[in-house]
């Protein structure tokens, strides 16, 4: 879905200000109430927004360890693993790739000796074959959306 210059500075302040009402999000953006909701409405409709949600730090609930860790799978197996890593709540994300693995998580612990406790529950299950495990250090760069908004807004 394309995005404008509008929708690129309502995404943007939605950001910086999740808690921001239409009201005065109109009236910053310079643009009538009923715009901005409208411009909201059809950013929802296209997943471009998909929620207004708090964002929460892993670490500052007691896990501070990231780990990725690349799980290659039995055939045929995927939608089980999946079920089954669903169910494990240290699994942040997981995503299926292409290369060496199969899958890739993203895990949290509450320490390194913890992160083998996950491990072992996420490797726990016949339909993964193999895992290989790596730890995060830091972060420098954090999951960031802003400048891919700002720089689709520009090129519409």
């Amino acid at each position: 879905m394309a995005i404008d210059g509008l929708d690129g500075r309502l995404i943007t302040l939605l950001d910086a200000e999740p808690r921001i009402g239409v009201l005065e999000a109109s009236r910053r953006l310079g643009v009538a109430r009923g715009t901005v909701q409208a411009r909201l409405d059809r950013l929802r409709a296209g997943g471009v927004i998909r929620g207004f949600g708090p964002q929460v730090d892993p670490a500052a609930l007691g896990y501070p360890v990231t780990a990725f860790a690349t799980l290659e799978i039995r055939q045929g197996q995927g939608a089980d693993v999946r079920a089954h890593l669903a169910g494990v709540p240290e699994v942040l994300e997981l995503h299926t790739t292409t290369g060496e693995g199969d899958m890739l998580c993203r895990l949290v612990a509450r320490s390194n000796a913890d992160l083998q406790r996950v491990i072992d529950r996420v490797v726990g299950f016949e339909g993964i074959v193999r895992a290989s495990t790596t730890i995060a250090l830091e972060n420098p760069v954090p999951l960031r959306i802003i400048p891919l908004v700002e720089q689709a807004a520009q090129e519409s």
